[in-house]
């Protein structure tokens, strides 16, 4: 088995687990570069990489562009070239490098963001349809009731015969609703705010909803404030009616919570020689010129650094 096939096995085990990562994939070189076309590298959330698309000069770039992708959501292919004739397309990012291997390489940057459970809590008519309208526009569906049978919502992708969410591994990518029209409710929300969900969405009417909290303020449940009244705006519709305008109030609330989310990119020095960026934590090349460290991609640009600057002290 290859590099890359081991990289796409690694994929489908991170895709399974409900990770975030990207793919990133060389698809165009110019000699000479120390990658191919086709070769493959993971970038997790943490910033680890795993597998190869290239030395050090690109190395670092390509996981610094990669947690950017991870953030906002959208592929991009990056260019490393020693000249300017970038291409200043949506969705291309150049990158100049004055290596002096003086090597061109495309690496194109996918990132795979888990898909967002929608956790639905009962056995009514709103509930139904959550299910199978989540189901169809991407959501990965957990529908939960007491007793509840596969059969009994064959749009899920999991069903829980009890109260027990903690099941479906919800988290922060989960979008939850209280749908169960009066029965069991304050349990339902009770066993949700035990975990970091991204919504907990209770159809009730206000009065409904009002009761709701006080049994649970009651009973000492803390975090209430997290618990919205659903579809606030589809006040005498139908079950349906009210299904379809919760499932639109969380896509809303999930596309700008998306764009709020940002990795923490790492610390970074330019190699003074070749122009790239190098990550400056664990760094191996470096030298200190009076009061000054610089950071270097290779042993290459180091001792050309030396050189150039006279010196013969060790980094």
């Amino acid at each position: 088995m290859s590099l890359a096939d081991e990289v796409l096995d690694r994929a489908a085990e991170l895709r399974r687990r409900g990770e975030t990562f990207v793919v990133a994939t060389v698809v165009r070189v110019e000699p000479p570069t120390s990658a191919q076309a086709g070769d493959k590298a993971l970038i997790t959330a943490d910033g680890k990489l795993w597998g190869w698309v290239g030395g050090s000069c690109s190395e670092g770039l390509v996981r610094r562009e990669a947690l950017i992708a991870m953030g906002d959501a959208q592929p991009r292919l990056v260019k490393i070239a020693p000249d300017d004739s970038a291409d200043h397309l949506p969705g291309v990012v150049s990158h100049l490098s004055t290596c002096p291997s003086a090597g061109k390489l495309d690496v194109f940057i996918d990132p795979q963001l888990p898909r967002p459970l929608l956790l639905v809590v009962g056995d009514t008519p709103a509930a139904h349809t959550l299910v199978k309208l989540g189901a169809t526009i991407g959501y990965r569906t957990c529908a939960v009731h007491p007793g509840a049978l596969a059969t009994d919502f064959p749009e899920a992708d999991l069903v829980i015969a009890s109260l027990d969410v903690a099941l479906a591994q919800p988290n922060t990518s989960t979008w939850a609703v209280v749908a169960t029209m009066g029965h069991y409710d304050e349990d339902a929300i009770e066993a949700l705010l035990r975990h970091d969900v991204a919504y907990i969405g209770l159809v009730a009417s206000r009065r409904r909803a009002a009761m709701v909290l006080d049994v649970l303020t009651g009973r000492g449940v803390s975090g209430l404030e997290r618990v919205r009244r659903a579809a606030d705006s589809s006040v005498g519709g139908t079950q349906e009616e009210i299904a379809l305008a919760t499932l639109a109030e969380i896509a809303a609330q999930r596309h700008a919570h998306q764009r709020r989310y940002e990795l923490p990119l790492p610390e970074t020095a330019v190699d003074p020689i070749c122009g790239m960026r190098v990550d400056v934590k664990g760094a191996l090349h470096t030298l200190t010129v009076g009061e000054k460290k610089h950071y270097f991609c290779g042993a290459g640009c180091l001792d050309t650094f030396r050189l150039r600057e006279g010196q013969s002290i060790s980094g």
